[in-house]
């Protein structure tokens, strides 16, 4: 676990997994399920997919922060990432634009490639560098 790839890994995993949980938290806590089914609704999507999306978010999220299958977790989270991503992809490239840019989803996008790619990284609960 000397290596620093290691704690790179750790790091990309956390700070995924703790955006996840922060976006889940925003749905549920201030825009409300109900106000979030409707912003879902408005962009073409179904109202109701807000609750599989908040699940994933907070499934995920979870997994990636304490390091449990982080590989499987980054992977089931590229929907939902990519789904955001296609909501601000014509607001323009940064995320102050008006209605938010897609740079910021992007990003998220490539970290969680990056995490399916590492694995688990340093301080994980499920093992070392990769996941098994």
């Amino acid at each position: 676990m000397n290596n620093p790839s290691t704690y790179a890994a750790a790091l990309l995993r956390l700070t995924l997994g703790i955006a996840l949980l922060a976006h889940a938290y925003l749905k549920v806590f201030v825009f409300t399920l109900p106000g979030a089914a409707a912003f879902f609704a408005s962009q073409g999507f179904p109202a109701w997919s807000v609750y599989p999306v908040v699940a994933v978010e907070v499934l995920t999220g979870i997994a990636m922060v304490l390091g449990l299958q982080a590989r499987v977790a980054a992977v089931i989270s590229l929907p939902v990432l990519l789904g955001a991503l296609s909501v601000h992809a014509g607001n323009g490239w940064v995320f102050t634009s008006p209605n938010g840019g897609w740079e910021y989803p992007a990003f998220m996008v490539v970290t969680a490639i990056s995490v399916a790619l590492l694995g688990n990284g340093a301080f994980a609960l499920g093992g070392g560098k990769a996941d098994k």
